[in-house]
């Protein structure tokens, strides 16, 4: 049975000229890219051509690449770097109840110690008016964070007026931009951020890589101590295969990033129209008008997620549920119960992502068993 893989949001398949950049470096670049010799040296040329990839596929300076183990890492060191920083002064943090746990958990994390947090509100697509973010400002405001695309509804948020606010204010604004960079076309400028997070395994590129970008004059505390990497801010010999495969994978999201949009948002949107089609009584969550192109997140109401992802899995669909862990009630997804719904139909939600090597026939061998699958469960498990 062929595995058709429609979990795109939570981790890609590396593209096979990643795979190749990073063979390249493990057999012939393996220095420590800090060692003054040719062998470190060869390493250290193939990192540096790695940043400026990255940089130009974001739109920033290299020296504002520092490169990390992935997007928690990222989120991580913006918020207790900027609050570790300016702690004498503000303790203030500003977030959403939607965001990446590697955000929300900070926030609590910081709550819990003392520190002030303020939680926006959002509307029933995942929305946070830029008016509610200007309100909760105070003079005690360190940072704000507010993700640019939403990992489980796919939402894009109005990030550039958030930070015009921030900007405007003197407050530091951090965005988790792991679901759009190099999915969805922009620049460190048109967001108007001081600090945001990626990471390579969205975009075919290897796990273990990521990076957090600093706008030149951000004041932050370091990462680790230790060494002089990544300019003494996140010291630690680099992984340099990684970086390599993650900077291998920006420059082809560069080259392929209309066209891929295109196929990913036709396939999206076909799944859309058949499944409000063939079954009654379902939901589509987040918004509509404004949201990544690959992602769909459906409740089936009537039907357990879990249970519907098994049996999905059982046919050879690879895909995920709303509950991105066991937080919330009753397992539910902390971001759809954040949006207003119902514990039900939180918990009946799936999440179906496309990327890269989907082909437009995975959406009709999807529909060949899909709707059968619902109502198989409706009739078998129903919940009250």
């Amino acid at each position: 049975m062929d595995t058709i893989y429609l979990d795109n949001a939570a981790s890609t398949q590396p593209d096979p000229q990643v795979l190749k950049a990073m063979r390249e470096v493990l057999e012939q670049r393996w220095g420590n890219p800090s060692s003054a010799h040719e062998v470190g040296s060869r390493a250290r040329i193939r990192l540096d051509e790695s940043r400026t990839a990255i940089a130009g596929l974001i739109g920033c300076r290299d020296d504002e690449v520092y490169f990390t183990s992935g997007g928690t890492e990222a989120d991580n060191w913006a918020i207790l770097g900027v609050l570790d920083f300016w702690r004498e002064q503000k303790d203030h943090f500003i977030t959403a109840p939607t965001e990446h746990h590697a955000v929300s958990d900070v926030a609590k994390w910081w709550s819990e110690r003392g520190g002030s947090v303020s939680w926006l509100p959002v509307d029933g697509d995942g929305r946070i008016d830029p008016a509610d973010v200007a309100k909760a400002i105070t003079p005690r405001t360190a940072l704000v964070s507010v993700m640019h695309v939403n990992n489980e509804l796919g939402t894009i948020q109005e990030i550039a007026a958030i930070g015009d606010i921030c900007r405007e204010r003197g407050v530091i604004f951090h965005t988790d931009c792991v679901q759009s960079f190099g999915k969805i076309p922009f620049r460190m400028a048109d967001i108007v951020a001081d600090l945001a997070s990626i990471s390579s395994h969205k975009i075919y590129g290897p796990k273990g890589s990521g990076a957090l970008i600093v706008r030149r004059g951000t004041r932050l505390s370091p990462r680790f101590y230790g060494g002089s990497q990544e300019r003494g801010l996140r010291t630690g010999t680099e992984n340099v295969p990684g970086i390599v495969g993650f900077g291998a994978a920006a420059k082809l999201c560069m080259e392929r990033l209309e066209s891929e949009n295109r196929m990913v948002r036709n396939m999206r949107d076909r799944l859309e129209r058949e499944i409000l089609a063939a079954i009654p009584n379902v939901r589509i969550n987040g918004s509509r008008e404004s949201r990544a192109p690959g992602l769909l997140n459906v409740s089936f109401r009537g039907c357990d997620g879990e249970a519907l992802l098994v049996a999905l899995d059982r046919k050879g669909f690879c895909v995920s549920t709303g509950s991105a862990c066991s937080a919330g009630a009753l397992g539910a997804s902390h971001v759809l119960m954040g949006i207003g719904l119902d514990v039900e139909t939180a918990r009946s939600a799936i999440r179906f992502s496309f990327g890269r090597f989907n082909r437009a026939d995975d959406v009709d061998k999807l529909m060949n068993v899909l709707p059968q699958l619902v109502e198989r469960q409706r009739q078998t498990a129903p919940i009250s």
